[in-house]
């Protein structure tokens, strides 16, 4: 397994409260080159599983491993894909991608073809000399990736990263996610409330429950590759998404319960 999650829990203080337990007990292994989802509801722990996982909290109980070996902070083999894209808007496109092959040292010339190289496989060919101003969302986003792709992570983390777009360019962008993982196979954790994104994309989903987010149920996403949005209609496909709705509508319930018995305790 190239990344073994075990036993991760996470308290947050809450002034002279008691503290949240953000994450219970949660333990997760994740094979060279497998595409992983992680949904939720809202408040369930996804993106603080993400943060500990990427090196962002580094306090917490549980052990993350890579190959084996125990992390706690930033880690070379892992990128991260924020739902606010982070492009810097005074740099051109290729430019925003060659910044890690600029951090590295390489020389000019190489870190300009492998920027220009990364933006073809996003699909932003022709657009290296654009600045994030004059791109859509979508193609931002798309810098993004490229860019965490420029340092060539063995992990790649994504949180909600087409949370910020609407539904048709979040499906198209999925599909343009899904070709690069099939040319490059790069081992993958996807955070999202979208049940369709998670199984158009996964080979697994891992379903989170209500706080303290534990692990509810992992689903194998046995459809065949290559996918893409166009099969959203298929019944299988509906399937999947009916038996994780029914998940996570029974945690949302709970979620929704919980918070309404709180504000009435303050009334």
């Amino acid at each position: 397994m190239v990344l073994e999650i075990r036993d991760v829990g996470k308290k947050f203080p809450v002034g002279d409260g008691p503290d949240i337990q953000a994450l219970d007990g949660v333990s997760l292994s994740v094979s060279e080159g497998e595409f992983v989802s992680i949904i939720g509801p809202s408040g369930c722990g996804k993106s603080t599983l993400f943060n500990i996982v990427g090196g962002l909290i580094t306090d917490f109980d549980g052990t993350v491993e890579v190959d084996g070996h125990e992390i706690r902070g930033p880690h070379r083999e892992i990128g991260m894909v924020f739902q606010e894209e982070s492009t810097f808007p005074w740099r051109t496109a290729q430019r925003n991608v060659e910044l890690p092959l600029e951090i590295a040292g390489e020389p000019k010339g190489k870190r300009a073809e492998r920027a220009r190289e990364l933006l073809r496989l996003v699909g932003l060919e022709g657009f290296e000399n654009r600045h994030p101003r004059e791109m859509s969302g979508g193609m931002r986003q798309r810098v993004s990736i490229a860019r965490t792709l420029a340092f060539q992570p063995r992990i790649m983390l994504m949180d909600e990263p087409f949370g910020a777009l609407d539904e048709q360019t979040r499906l198209l962008l999925g599909d343009k996610i899904l070709r690069i993982w099939q040319d490059i196979r790069q081992t993958t954790l996807l955070i999202t409330h979208n049940i369709t994104e998670a199984v158009q994309m996964s080979d697994r989903v891992v379903v989170m429950s209500h706080r303290p987010g534990r692990i509810k149920r992992v689903i194998d996403i046995n459809l065949p590759r290559p996918r893409s949005s166009e099969n959203i209609t298929d019944k299988a496909f509906g399937d999947y998404v009916a038996s994780i709705w029914g998940d996570l509508r029974e945690e949302a319930t709970r979620h929704m319960t919980e918070s309404e018995a709180g504000y009435r305790a303050m009334a």
